[in-house]
């Protein structure tokens, strides 16, 4: 499941610069990915809440989080593993000690419910997630640079093999959440243009 196909969007727009799939309305982006990735570069590009937010993709309704209502956003996903109680981001202490590498639980990530009704809410379509997924070479080549100036506590004795743990984590979910119709696409490094997931 840790690989990902993916292609250029045929249909694409501009939004500040910064080249967007053709579908994607301002309000509905939601800009994540592993640490380093650049997410909030992108979101001061934008002009977005420059505050970061956090779902618990394990917890119910957690599509209508307090931290979803403000966007666009940088927003940190916690996953549910297996044998791990509660969720977990790729940068919690529990998560990189894990011997062996923990396996993401999908059948405890909650999806949103299919719209019902004419007046009710469609949340599969409220939100589009950007995945920033680098090359794992350029993203500790960047986090390597950041250690350097002490910002970011998640950035210390950072390594390749961590690296590619945390992407792995990231391209699974992607995956995992656009095979169930919540839209998703990739990005791979801030430079880079958008890309659709094949299935």
């Amino acid at each position: 499941m840790d690989s990902l196909h993916t292609r250029p969007f045929e249909s694409t727009k501009i939004i500040k610069g910064i080249t967007f799939p053709g579908f994607v309305s301002f309000r509905q982006l939601l800009i994540t990915g592993p640490p380093g990735a650049g997410k909030s570069t992108i979101i001061r590009k934008l002009g977005g809440w420059s505050e970061e937010g956090y779902i618990d993709l394990s917890l119910k309704n957690w599509w209508t989080a307090q931290s979803l209502s403000l966007r666009p956003r940088e927003i940190h996903l916690g996953f549910p593993f297996k044998g791990a109680k509660e969720a977990l981001t790729v940068f919690d202490k529990a998560w990189i000690d894990a011997s062996p590498p923990l396996e993401i639980d999908f059948e405890r990530i909650v999806l949103p419910p299919p719209k019902r009704f004419f007046f009710s809410v469609n949340w599969k379509e409220r939100y589009v997630f950007e995945f920033i997924l680098p090359e794992p070479g350029a993203l500790l080549r960047q986090r390597i640079k950041r250690a350097k100036l002490g910002t970011h506590h998640v950035d210390e004795a950072v390594n390749l093999e961590r690296i590619k743990r945390q992407l792995s984590v990231y391209r699974q979910v992607a995956k995992y959440l656009h095979q169930q119709g919540i839209s998703i696409y990739i990005r791979e490094g801030t430079e880079g243009g958008p890309l659709q997931i094949i299935d």
